[in-house]
């Protein structure tokens, strides 16, 4: 291995491997990645490794101790509870992470539908360039400081988030990315994953564990991220919609199967929750029959929360970009 050398610790299939490959020789850089599973061969992967990438696999101590060259273990992502930090803090290894373009594009969608249904935006918008407010018997007037029009078509039904508890199902680098923007909404954060974090990136996170039941209790607004499984698919059905509360809003910017979509439709339909955001379906494009598009309390979009595509790309070059600086630096 030449210097500059990058190595991803994950085994990636070929495809990603090609795109990292390009990408890093275009930046002026060597890229490799784990191949085996074994731990001998690994450790000779890692002989003169100085720049190291890490998504879900574990830089543990003897596989530090394989690259004595290392100058940098770069997170792919943010969520860091499997990264030995202390250990890389006493070996005095830079340790970096990056919030990824493709989970934030999801992430500020998905505030946006929180937002789009808590403050009426769609109906409000509609109401507005309709001017339905002559059927209120209205006439518009000048303005001033002291004399408006507020609130001239009476919506109701608007909600604060300002104080509201958020339930993120799937807390993973999206869930943790809404966490990040609507912190500053004032909002308790509540999750729930298949495996918990320890109480003390809890803690690090700003963040509260709630079992499924008492997430969909207790949540103000639900955001659902988790992927979708066997073990998913229906997730949110009848039983959990009935634990919602009739003021809550939910958003989904996972996949469609994750939800029980007809019994979603009736939850809507019978205002036993006050409104959902969705951006995906079970069929897509959704079909232009489907139930959904008769509801008022709904906002639709047409699987747009990954923002401009090319997620996976925008990921790399994110990733490498930090390390060729970091390079840079360096020389």
């Amino acid at each position: 291995m030449q210097n500059n050398q990058v190595f991803h610790l994950d085994r990636l299939p070929e495809d990603q491997k090609k795109m990292w490959q390009e990408t890093a020789e275009s930046m002026g850089f060597q890229f490799d990645c784990s191949n085996t599973d074994d731990q001998h061969e690994l450790k000779k992967q890692l002989k003169s490794v100085e720049y190291l990438i890490v998504k879900k696999a574990i830089p543990t101590k003897d596989l530090l101790d394989a690259a004595p060259d290392l100058k940098l273990v770069q997170l792919e992502g943010r969520i860091a509870d499997k990264i030995p930090v202390e250990e890389l803090k006493q070996r005095k290894i830079p340790f970096k992470v990056v919030g990824l373009p493709s989970t934030i594009a999801v992430a500020e969608h998905a505030v946006a539908l929180i937002l789009a249904c808590a403050k009426k935006i769609i109906p409000a918008h509609e109401l507005t360039v309709s001017g339905a407010y002559r059927d209120l018997g209205i006439q518009p007037k000048i303005t001033t400081e002291r004399s408006h029009g507020f609130q001239w078509m009476k919506i109701e039904g608007l909600v604060e988030l300002n104080g509201l508890k958020l339930g993120i199902f799937g807390f993973g680098e999206i869930g943790n990315e809404i966490a990040i923007r609507l912190r500053p909404f004032n909002m308790e954060i509540l999750y729930h994953k298949r495996n918990r974090f320890d109480a003390h990136y809890e803690e690090q996170l700003g963040i509260n564990y709630a079992t499924k039941e008492d997430l969909f209790k207790a949540a103000d607004v639900i955001v659902l991220n988790c992927p979708l499984t066997p073990q998913t698919e229906k997730a949110v059905g009848e039983y959990e919609l009935s634990l919602m509360k009739d003021t809550a809003l939910l958003v989904n910017v996972s996949r469609g199967g994750v939800v029980d979509e007809p019994a979603l439709v009736k939850a809507l339909e019978d205002k036993k929750i006050a409104g959902a955001g969705l951006d995906v379906f079970v069929e897509e494009p959704v079909p232009y029959d489907h139930a959904y598009l008769a509801l008022d309390n709904v906002v639709l979009t047409p699987h747009i929360a990954g923002g401009l595509g090319g997620g996976r790309i925008r990921n790399i070059n994110t990733v490498l970009g930090i390390i060729k600086e970091a390079i840079s630096q360096k020389q």
